[in-house]
């Protein structure tokens, strides 16, 4: 038995938010000072860093559980089963559903509970909840996914990554630039066909890292301070990631018994171009080698960094063939590897 993807799906939003529209924005210093430099200035060096010249937004009347069961009922269509036949539904987002201009997150019931509801799926035993790991949730959901199959208590699993978070940024504050909202989502099954999950690596390091990404107060010091949003250290994210993602990777890697040249493509989350690049350095490092060309693809250019949406929505967009230049052949090895708040990483070696 073999435990495999076997239909994905992605809701990419509507609204498309360029750099250029950040121009009238009023940027802070987080002790409420005005930043020294213009608006065309901080949106250069913004692109230089993070590569995304434009993020999506969902639309005025959609919220975080309505783009999970669209991109859900596109996975569940390709995959071909029956929702009826469905063990598991596992939602991963961070933030609930937020409405436009609200300032509480609806979490009662589950997200999960709601995609249900929206799929009407009449069996109890399909089992819904959610899960809050940060950027790293729909790959952990794909593990926990593994782990049910392999124990005899699933055959099929529907894995959600899906998130809003335009709905839950200081728009004075320059790393709101990164976000964007997104959905993707896989089917997980066992199966007697060759390959699927090979191995897979999960960390939390929580010690000195648990508040790299946490939930604050607004730059400007005149807004509500019982009202937060999310917030990031920047820096120690970027030197964390360096430091221990590549090691996830290669752990997990070897664990699989798959040698790093058999490796065609790496799935990493889209948080920051550089940083991604620097990742795939210093993972082929490891290993004495360099990155072969187009082994990493990116979608962060024109989607943005949408957390715990950006891998399977990539993965999706790979196989449907909508990333230009890159495409998966049945047999490639792929590593699907994640960073986020927590501070989590998780990766998976993964034969398509």
């Amino acid at each position: 038995m073999n435990i495999k993807i076997t239909g994905s799906g992605s809701y990419i939003p509507t609204e498309i938010v360029s750099n250029i529209d950040f121009a009238k924005h009023v940027f802070l210093n987080d002790d409420g000072s005005p930043f020294p430099l213009p608006n065309e200035t901080i949106t250069e060096k913004f692109y230089d860093i993070t590569g995304i010249e434009e993020r999506r937004y969902v639309s005025d009347d959609l919220t975080t559980s309505d783009i999970a069961s669209i991109a859900a009922k596109k996975a569940i269509e390709n995959s071909g089963i029956d929702p009826e036949t469905l063990d598991y539904i596992i939602f991963a987002h961070n933030f609930g559903n937020v409405k436009k201009n609200a300032i509480q997150t609806d979490i009662l019931p589950s997200l999960a509970t709601r995609v249900k509801y929206d799929l009407r799926i009449k069996n109890p035993k399909c089992v819904a909840y959610d899960m809050l790991f940060g950027c790293p949730g729909w790959i952990e959901g794909v593990i926990q996914a593994q782990a049910y199959i392999k124990a005899g208590m699933a055959k099929k699993c529907l894995i959600i990554g899906a998130e809003t978070l335009s709905r839950v940024v200081d728009l004075h504050d320059r790393d709101s630039m990164i976000y964007s909202d997104g959905a993707g989502a896989t089917i997980i099954e066992a199966t007697d066909e060759e390959g699927g999950i090979l191995a897979h690596e999960t960390a939390s390091f929580s010690y000195d890292e648990a508040y790299y990404l946490y939930f604050g107060n607004s730059f400007n010091k005149d807004h509500d301070p019982d009202v937060r949003y999310i917030k990031m250290q920047g820096r120690k994210i970027y030197e964390f990631a360096l430091s221990q993602v590549p090691k996830a990777m290669a752990a997990c890697l070897d664990k699989s018994g798959i040698g790093i040249n058999e490796v065609k493509k790496v799935l990493i989350h889209q948080a920051n171009e550089k940083m991604d690049e620097a990742i795939i350095q210093r993972f082929y490092k490891i290993y004495k080698q360099t990155p072969p060309e187009g082994v990493m693809p990116m979608s962060i250019h024109k989607l943005g960094n949408s957390s715990v949406a950006t891998v399977p929505t990539l993965y999706d967009l790979i196989v449907k063939g909508e990333i230009q230049n890159q495409q998966l052949n049945k047999g490639d090895v792929i590593i699907f590897a994640s960073v986020g708040a927590g501070m989590n990483i998780n990766a998976i070696v993964y034969r398509y």
